[in-house]
């Protein structure tokens, strides 16, 4: 069976930082209690580990007041400005492990607000990403669309600027075309495409890949964006398309009778589990 590996498979550079940024403060601080805020990534098997050398993950909903104060690295989707002010009250030193590139939706959507744009956000109203970003409109004045259907019920007036952004993980081309058809309904718009470069190239390559493979297996954790659109975009093009998490996911019954399966992974998913169900694969 031939297999072919996606040449952008893995850590993308914002979770690879992000992760250093944690592997850094555990070697460096140890006489610090360290927390992050909300899983440092999407991946559950390098929150474990991280936990079991004495991380603990603050959730979004926990009292401060009733936790020791310590280290607390920012997770690489980001959080609102709200959590930060929070953070400090309560005598937390931060250490923001944030993606640069979700930094930059940040200080877009402040700058958007300042101008008295109205603000579009193309993604996941519910991702800990958006939800970060959202905490960065001092206004209020905002929109959550993933969708021409979302915009279209939103009845704003032809007389209001629009200034849109996209989560760093969209569907790049379902982003364009939203972006598109806003414009034709003779919108002003103010359009900034800050999907990650590495997001693009990854979905791009997938698609090629998927195309030409008589399999297709998509490795990242359960509660990945962007994993779950790589499976999205493998699926529209091959049928025989398997979303997992380790080696000890995939089924090789399913891959008997397949000439060639295409390997590619989400920006969470770490080197060695690749290397993992690769090897599997060769069995």
């Amino acid at each position: 069976m031939g297999i072919v590996l996606a040449k952008s498979a893995g850590f993308c550079f914002g979770v690879k930082r992000a992760v250093e940024i944690v592997e850094n403060q555990i070697k460096q601080r140890p006489d610090k209690k360290i927390y992050t805020y909300g899983p440092i990534i999407h991946n559950e098997i390098v929150v474990s580990e991280f936990e079991a050398n004495g991380v603990s993950v603050i959730e979004e909903d926990s009292d401060l007041s009733q936790i020791e104060p310590g280290i607390v690295i920012i997770r690489s989707h980001g959080v609102s400005k709200k959590v930060i002010d929070k953070l400090e009250k309560y005598g937390f030193e931060i250490v923001d492990a944030t993606c640069p590139f979700v930094l930059k939706i940040h200080k877009l959507v402040q700058e958007f607000d300042e101008e008295g744009l109205h603000i579009i956000i193309v993604g996941n109203e519910t991702h800990p990403e958006v939800e970060g970003i959202i905490g960065w409109i001092p206004s209020g004045r905002y929109h959550c669309i993933s969708s021409v259907d979302d915009f279209l019920k939103l009845n704003i007036s032809l007389d209001e600027k629009i200034g849109i952004v996209s989560q760093t993980t969209f569907n790049y081309d379902k982003f364009q075309e939203l972006v598109e058809i806003i414009r034709q309904k003779g919108y002003d718009i103010c359009a900034k495409n800050t999907i990650c470069s590495a997001t693009e190239e990854r979905q791009k390559e997938a698609v090629e890949i998927s195309k030409n493979v008589d399999a297709m297996i998509v490795i990242g954790g359960k509660s990945s964006s962007n994993s779950r659109k790589l499976y999205e975009i493998c699926k529209a093009n091959c049928e025989n398309t398997y979303f997992i998490q380790t080696d000890s996911d995939l089924d090789l019954s399913v891959l008997q009778s397949i000439d060639d399966v295409g390997i590619t992974a989400g920006a969470s998913t770490p080197k060695k589990i690749i290397e993992e169900v690769q090897k599997k694969c060769q069995k």
